[in-house]
């Protein structure tokens, strides 16, 4: 028997590579599903060309990383999965969540799941050896938590940036303002940038026009009842899709970085209208749109007023009161939202957009209504960021008890009155 027994040794030599090889197996099978999850996720849209090379790009980064995690060393592997981890759980939660919600199990929606599954496998699977790694207990110790905000702020960040550059498709709702007994024609839009844009146009009595534009995640049917109240008053009305939304083409961005061009669109078919008169022209905003609205009106002169309802923030600068309310947790969220926005920057081709407190300043003396919701404080506090921007110009109107953009549904008697006698006052 002696002839045949293994020393202890020689037996731990034997059996590790086997465990290696097996957990190395496992890591590489989540870094493959992850990585064919990012390919069809990249090469869903643009050129053929762009297609290809993203594509091509990606799968080189996949195998790449099952090399270093297959025949890396332990805090190599640690790494590459954490790293991988987060990239894929931010990614598939960014993509899956709102394409799930909006358009259920489509092709997007089902890679997007895949990598959310496959990221957070990695993710685990890579902060844990990642910590394990570490020398001695007390590095161990502070390599915890560490590893756990890294792990927050890169999903955090990465995760609202591709939601927001990557929205899915919106349908238009079957209610039109015919429903509501108003005449109007669908009217087609072409934004300084040569995108078309889709509409409804409901001509008013009174000489002026109002350009209403809805918020992310919606479309031109979504402002409906505000265009009720709106028509009811006088003036016209020129409903219209966002980019990338309803039937509108193009590439929807949810923070709105593209208003200034959709609005202008809007602008130029309300200023070419003969039954328009004097430039009377306004733009109405809700959520996203109302952020839109803002900036658009310093970028062009024609807009002659804006009632902007919900409009907090599309920049990291509109964030900068932060830290005047919420101290030092103010001051952490305004950096991790200062990443995302970066991001957000790396993942679409419009430009980053002036802050709302300049955009204030810029288009004065033309003025502002800013509606806020009672029941959301932190909308008071960004309408009163903005409103320092220029005060002279800039209203602000909180409606108790409203929801983000509830208060047409909240109060509508108060929120007729302030907002038409704003406009009638303001596009005389």
């Amino acid at each position: 028997m002696d002839g045949l027994s293994v020393p202890v040794s020689t037996s731990k030599a034997l059996r590790a590579p086997v465990r290696r090889s097996t957990v190395g197996m496992w890591w590489g099978v989540a870094l493959l599903l992850v990585g064919a999850s990012m390919a069809v996720l990249v090469g869903r849209d643009g050129a053929a060309g762009w297609q290809i090379t993203r594509v091509a790009v990606t799968a080189g980064l996949t195998w790449a990383a099952v090399l270093a995690v297959t025949r890396g060393r332990v805090l190599v592997r640690g790494a590459v999965g954490l790293g991988v981890g987060i990239l894929g759980t931010a990614v598939g939660a960014g993509i899956a969540v709102p394409h799930a919600a909006a358009v259920g199990w489509a092709v997007a929606t089902v890679a997007g799941a895949v990598c959310l599954a496959a990221g957070l496998a990695l993710l685990v699977g890579g902060a844990v050896t990642t910590a394990r790694a570490v020398p001695r207990w007390w590095g161990r110790v502070l390599a915890i938590p560490a590893v756990i905000l890294t792990v927050y702020a890169g999903v955090y960040a990465l995760a609202l940036a591709v939601a927001v550059t990557n929205v899915p498709v919106t349908a238009v709702g079957q209610a039109d303002p015919a429903g509501a007994g108003l005449a109007f024609r669908d009217v087609s839009l072409t934004t300084p940038d040569g995108v078309q844009l889709s509409g409804w146009y409901i001509p008013g009595s009174s000489g002026a026009a109002i350009a209403l534009v809805h918020g992310s995640g919606s479309t031109r049917s979504d402002v409906l009842p505000h265009a009720q109240v709106l028509a009811r008053n006088g003036f016209g009305i020129l409903l219209f899709d966002s980019r990338g939304h309803g039937r509108s083409v193009g590439r929807a961005m949810d923070f709105g970085w593209y208003g200034d061009q959709d609005v202008t669109a809007a602008v130029d078919f309300l200023a070419s209208r003969p039954e328009v008169t004097g430039g009377r022209i306004g733009v109405v905003g809700i959520s996203m749109g109302g952020e839109e609205a803002i900036g658009a009106m310093a970028a062009d002169p024609r807009i002659r007023a804006v009632v902007a309802e919900g409009a907090t923030n599309r920049t990291a600068a509109d964030k900068a009161w932060l830290p005047t309310v919420y101290g030092v947790r103010g001051t952490l969220q305004q950096a991790l939202d200062t990443v995302m926005y970066a991001t957000a920057d790396l993942l679409t081709d419009a430009a980053p957009p002036i802050p709302l407190r300049d955009a204030v300043a810029r288009a004065a003396p033309r003025p502002v209504l800013l509606i806020t919701a009672g029941a959301v404080p932190d909308e008071d506090a960004a309408a009163r960021y903005i409103q320092a921007g220029s005060p002279d110009t800039v209203d602000i109107l909180t409606v108790p008890g409203a929801p983000h953009a509830g208060g047409l549904v909240t109060d509508p008697a108060l929120w007729q009155t302030r907002v038409t006698t704003f406009l009638k006052s303001n596009l005389r």
